[in-house]
């Protein structure tokens, strides 16, 4: 049984994905034991676009996994603006993503990120596991596993998803917050354009990036007055229908590993309680309209290491880590549930004020503005 009191600590990491794995390689830099366990049989290789944007590139940078992330960039582009039948309406140039995201930004497809933390992290990573029972006491954790093997260790951390079931188990209730959306996403296989293409339409969205080879994805999102039936319907079925009058949407191939799923957020009165704790979409789901996911999973990570490793207890610790981020999950949630009428406005006057907005800040002058105010965020 582990205590604070020996020469190295060890974290058991419920999930293996990028909150998981950013949090294993930062307790390992400061010499940390880690175990990761993952309830899929293998690392998932795809996903969609995530944007390191600000206090996400410090991270990944602290975290050493910017060289290898470096020749996975795709960089800025331009988007052009469609109606559904294709036809061009507005162009939005790169300068404008520029302005919106800062100085300090890295676009990449989620499998290269987790590949790269994957790639620099010593972490013993048991696929196909899930925790079966959990119970701690003063000095540290009792961990039954699905494999039958009973683990000990100084900290827990479920980092296990929006669906979490260490939060279930932590906290008994469930606190998905769930909205009338679903998203989906995927990488495409091949690609024969290079630039965006995106239509808005009253609300629903459609948007694919086609940067060449590996380096292509496609997001949706739309609102539904009944999520649950939308996701039994299949995401190639479900999509085919929301967007049957974009074609440019309803012809792609959608592949068996599509991230389809409804919105929600994660609202939880606290992360963490003794010396298990919360982290990632598991503790804040900010969803995907907030843009900074996977910002907040590797900030998260970051700070919680720096907190741990400040000395005193783990459980004041883990309350101190808390207290410093939460404020940025706040707003990063409230600017999600805004994002929301951006993404699927809900009437055309919401519609036509989106586009004036985009163009508005097309205008250099607007766009100087833009980025000042981003700079002081």
């Amino acid at each position: 049984m582990t205590s604070e009191t020996t020469t190295q600590k060890r974290a058991i990491i419920v999930g293996a994905g990028i909150a998981g794995l950013a949090t294993a390689l930062r307790l390992e830099q400061d010499g940390w034991r880690t175990l990761i366990v993952e309830r899929a049989p293998a690392r998932r290789s795809s996903g969609y676009m995530v944007n390191l944007i600000g206090p996400g590139y410090d991270a990944a940078e602290r975290l050493g996994i910017l060289p290898a992330l470096a020749p996975k960039a795709l960089g800025i582009f331009t988007t052009v603006l469609v109606h559904a039948d294709g036809s061009p309406k507005m162009t939005v140039p790169s300068a404008l993503a520029e302005a919106a995201l800062g100085p300090r930004v890295l676009t990449v497809f989620r499998g290269d990120l987790e590949a790269a933390l994957h790639d620099r992290t010593g972490a013993e990573i048991r696929f196909g596991t899930t925790v079966s029972a959990m119970d701690q006491d003063p000095s540290s954790v009792r961990v039954q596993l699905s494999d039958g093997t009973v683990e000990h260790a100084d900290l827990v951390v479920g980092a296990d998803g929006v669906h979490s079931r260490t939060r279930s188990m932590l906290f008994g209730d469930d606190f998905r917050v769930d909205f009338p959306y679903v998203v989906g996403a995927f990488a495409l296989s091949e690609s024969d354009h290079n630039g965006a293409t995106t239509f808005i339409g009253t609300g629903r969205t459609a948007a694919v990036v086609e940067l060449g080879p590996a380096r292509s994805s496609a997001f949706f999102t739309y609102r539904c007055a009944d999520p649950a039936a939308e996701l039994a319907l299949g995401p190639a079925a479900a999509l085919r229908e929301a967007f049957a009058d974009v074609p440019f949407a309803a012809s792609l191939p959608v592949p068996d590993d599509v991230y389809f799923d409804r919105v929600s957020q994660v609202v939880a009165p606290r992360w963490s309680s003794g010396r298990v704790v919360l982290a990632g979409d598991a503790a804040w789901c900010v969803t995907l309209f907030a843009g900074h996911g996977a910002t907040l999973a590797l900030t998260g990570a970051d700070t919680l290491g720096a907190a741990l490793a400040s000395g005193g207890d783990i459980p004041a610790a883990l309350a101190s880590w808390e207290d410093t981020l939460r404020p940025q999950v706040t707003r990063r949630q409230r600017a999600a549930r805004r994002g929301m009428a951006q993404y699927a406005p809900p009437t055309r006057l919401h519609l036509w004020l989106s586009e004036m907005t985009m163009r508005a800040v097309t205008l250099p002058l607007v766009r100087d503005l833009v980025r000042r105010a981003i700079a002081r965020q």
